[in-house]
C-alpha cells in the first residue's frame, strides 16, 4: 500500500535533530575523524574509483536518473536514512540497523510529483557538508563557481573520507551522487577525480519553467503555513524553490542580479527563463573549454530520456562505465515515463519570452524550443 500526505511536514525528531547537528557541526567533524580513525583499518583499502556525479538545474530528470543507477550492485549512494547525522555515517547506520523496525509503506516526496520513497531511497545530501566547508556556497553575491584553480584541503581530505564512509555502509564500488549544486564544482570535482564521470540533465525550457514554478508555489505555500518547512530546507541546502529561494552565480554577478530583480518584480516566467538559459550557456561554454571535462561529460537529455529509454540508458550505462544485467535494464526502461501530475499552462505571450530568452542556448543544445 503507498501511503500519500495532502501536505508537507518535518518529522519532529528529524527537525530538533537536524538542529542539532546544524549547531554543533564543529564537533560532529571532530567526531567524523574519530569515526575514520576508529575504521581505518577497513577504510583504507577502499579505494574511490569513477565516482559519477548527476547534476542539472533542479526539476531536469536528476532524481530519476539518480533512482535508476542506485539499482546497479555495484552502486552506493547516500539514502534518505543518513540524514542529518551525515557526519558520521557509519555509527549513525549501525544505530539505525539495531533499532526495532516498523515496516512502512513508500511514501510521495515532498515534491508532490509522484516520486514514492522509503527511508532506503536514494536522496542528494551532500549539500550540508558543502555548506559547512564552504560558507558562501549559496551566496548570490558570490559566484558559485568551484573551477580548477579552487582549493579548500580541510574539505578535500573530509569528503574524500566521507565517500569511502558510504561506500563501506552500503558495501558498494561506485560512488554515486546527485547535487544540482554540483552544476558549479565539476570543474573543481574533476580535479579532485580525475576519473569522474558527470551526468549533466537538460531538459525543455517550456517544460522545464513549468516545472519550476510549480514546485516554487508549492513550498513557498507550504512554508507559508508551517516555519519549520523553510528552516529544515535551509538545513539540507534547498535553496532552489519557496521562500528563500537564492539563484546559482555562475560567476556572472549582472546575470544574478537581473534574476533576482525580475523574480522581484513578478516576472517568473522571464526570471527562470533567463536562469535557465545563463546556467546552460556557462555550462557548455565550460565544458568546451576544457577536453578533459568534455570527455568525462554526458549530456542528457530528458526528453531522449522518455522517449528513447533503452538507448539512452544504453548511453548513460556505457559512459559511466556500468553494465546491468538485461532483465533488470529492461525493468528500467519500463520506469521512464512523462510526468502526468502537472500540465503546462503558459499564455501565448508566456511562451514567447521563453523562447526569445532560451531560443540561442536550446539551438547549442540541439533542443527546439516550440511555442
Amino acid at each position: 500500500m503507498v501511503s500519500q500526505k495532502k501536505s508537507i511536514d518535518v518529522p519532529p525528531f528529524t527537525y530538533w535533530l537536524s538542529g542539532i547537528v546544524e549547531k554543533h557541526a564543529n564537533t560532529l567533524i571532530h567526531l567524523s575523524k574519530i569515526e575514520t580513525s576508529y575504521y581505518q583499518e577497513a577504510l583504507e583499502p577502499i579505494e574511490i574509483e569513477q565516482p559519477i556525479f548527476i547534476c542539472g538545474l533542479a526539476r531536469a530528470g536528476t532524481t530519476i536518473l539518480l533512482e535508476l543507477l542506485s539499482t546497479h550492485p555495484d552502486v552506493a549512494t547516500h539514502q534518505y536514512r543518513d540524514f542529518p547525522m551525515l557526519y558520521t555515517p557509519i555509527w549513525w547506520n549501525w544505530f539505525l540497523d539495531r533499532m526495532p523496525k516498523q515496516p512502512q509503506a513508500p511514501v510521495e516526496r515532498a515534491h508532490k510529483d509522484g516520486i514514492l520513497v522509503t527511508p532506503e531511497s536514494p536522496e542528494a545530501l551532500e549539500e550540508v557538508l558543502w555548506m559547512k566547508f564552504f560558507p558562501h556556497a549559496h551566496n548570490p553575491e558570490v559566484s558559485s563557481v568551484l573551477d580548477t584553480e579552487a582549493e579548500n584541503q580541510p574539505f578535500e581530505h573530509f569528503y574524500k573520507e566521507h565517500i569511502r564512509k558510504i561506500l563501506l555502509v552500503r558495501r558498494g564500488h561506485r560512488y554515486v551522487s546527485k547535487g544540482n549544486y554540483n552544476f558549479a564544482r565539476i570543474q573543481y570535482l574533476l580535479r579532485l577525480f580525475p576519473d569522474a564521470r558527470f551526468l549533466i540533465l537538460v531538459r525543455d525550457p517550456k517544460t522545464h519553467i513549468a516545472s519550476l514554478m510549480k514546485q516554487h508555489h508549492l513550498l513557498c505555500r507550504e512554508a507559508s503555513r508551517n516555519e519549520r518547512i523553510l528552516i529544515h530546507m535551509r538545513r539540507g541546502g534547498h535553496f532552489e524553490f519557496g521562500l528563500d529561494r537564492r539563484p546559482i552565480n555562475p560567476n556572472n554577478i549582472s546575470l544574478t542580479h537581473e534574476i533576482l530583480n525580475l523574480w522581484l518584480q513578478g516576472e517568473e516566467v522571464k526570471g527562470w527563463a533567463r536562469y535557465w538559459a545563463g546556467l546552460y550557456e556557462w555550462m557548455l561554454e565550460t565544458i568546451n573549454r576544457n577536453e578533459h571535462l568534455s570527455r568525462a561529460s554526458l549530456i542528457v537529455h530528458y526528453k531522449e530520456l522518455c522517449d528513447y529509454p533503452q538507448e539512452t540508458l544504453t548511453q548513460v550505462s556505457q559512459h559511466c562505465r556500468l553494465v546491468f544485467e538485461k532483465p533488470h535494464f529492461d525493468e528500467l526502461v519500463v520506469r521512464l515515463r512523462y510526468p502526468s501530475y502537472y500540465r503546462v499552462n503558459f499564455s501565448d505571450d508566456e511562451l514567447a519570452i521563453i523562447q526569445e530568452e532560451t531560443q540561442a542556448v536550446c539551438q547549442r543544445l540541439g533542443i527546439r524550443a516550440k511555442t
